[in-house]
């Protein structure tokens, strides 16, 4: 295996932000043409030296796995920071401020202004969960359609449904550059709002009727609080395998707690979809890049 080969395989299993993957694999190149470089003038072959440099520095795999778990465990600021969106979703539900067209108003203008701002800076860890929150507003309005009088709905579902399908899947190819992992976290509060919107019988008018909200609201808030919880140990813990048992686990439990709260509606099957529904839909950025490979 030549050098370039060998980095290239470090690049495909470094799941870094793209600015530190470019920087490591740079230092990488550099570190390894200088081992080469003094193996040959120990009087080894050019050939020889190049593989025996790779051989010592280890497998690329390995180097790879240690180096995310090095770069991908964030610092209790940061991982604060990603969960704050869950945590004023929670507020805005157990003081009741969904009910305020101003709170809910303000917190829309924070998650874009927030969102925006960090997509342009780097696309830092803790982005994620503001992002799902800049989305849902594009699933909310999608769900809307189905309230349009006449023919209208389908009219208007072929333009903005392609229009918002395209929002998505270019936000999440951006994103598999650096993680699938990331994309999923993105997505996370999207299951659970439909579940709960499922709750209320699909009535998503609860706005303006709000007597089912108002019992349960501090449930919702539960939700959203152990939401928080999820993304906290999403950005603390090093391991791959733990980040994906944190986005699994919680969001099962949180939408077993959704359907209990919401049984007349949903039911034991009801759960079972759902839960089979957000699982394909958190987890299926893994297989998108598969399909398109990390850039």
């Amino acid at each position: 295996m030549g050098l370039d080969n060998y980095l290239g395989e470090l690049r495909i299993h470094l799941k870094v932000e793209v600015s530190t993957r470019k920087e490591v694999l740079r230092e990488l190149r550099a570190h390894l043409e200088d081992k080469s470089e003094a193996l040959r003038q120990s009087g080894v072959s050019e050939e020889e030296a190049s593989k025996l440099a790779m051989q010592l520095f280890g497998p690329a795999r390995l180097i790879a796995q240690q180096i995310c778990e090095m770069h991908n465990q964030g610092n209790w600021r940061q991982a604060f920071f990603a969960a704050l969106p869950h945590l004023l979703v929670a507020l805005l539900f157990s003081l009741h401020y969904w009910q305020s067209a101003i709170w809910i108003s303000i917190i829309l203008v924070m998650v874009s202004i927030v969102a925006i701002y960090g997509w342009c800076h780097g696309r830092p860890a803790w982005l994620f969960p503001w992002l799902g929150y800049y989305l849902l507003p594009v699933m909310v309005a999608g769900s809307l359609l189905i309230y349009l009088p006449g023919n209208w709905t389908w009219l208007v579902a072929i333009i903005y449904v392609p229009l918002a399908l395209f929002i998505l899947v270019s936000l999440a190819r951006q994103i598999l550059a650096r993680d699938w992992l990331y994309v999923s976290l993105m997505l996370l509060p999207i299951p659970i709002v439909l579940g709960w919107v499922l709750a209320l019988g699909g009535n998503i008018e609860f706005v303006e009727n709000g007597e089912q909200l108002q019992v349960i609201a501090p449930w919702v808030a539960v939700s959203f609080l152990a939401l928080a919880v999820t993304v906290v140990t999403f950005i603390r813990v090093r391991r791959r395998w733990v980040k994906v048992g944190a986005l699994l686990v919680p969001m099962v439990l949180i939408l077993l707690l959704v359907s209990v709260v919401g049984w007349s509606n949903i039911g034991l099957w009801g759960w079972l979809i759902l839960t089979l529904a957000s699982l394909l839909f958190l987890f299926s950025p893994v297989l998108l890049e598969h399909m398109w490979g990390a850039k």
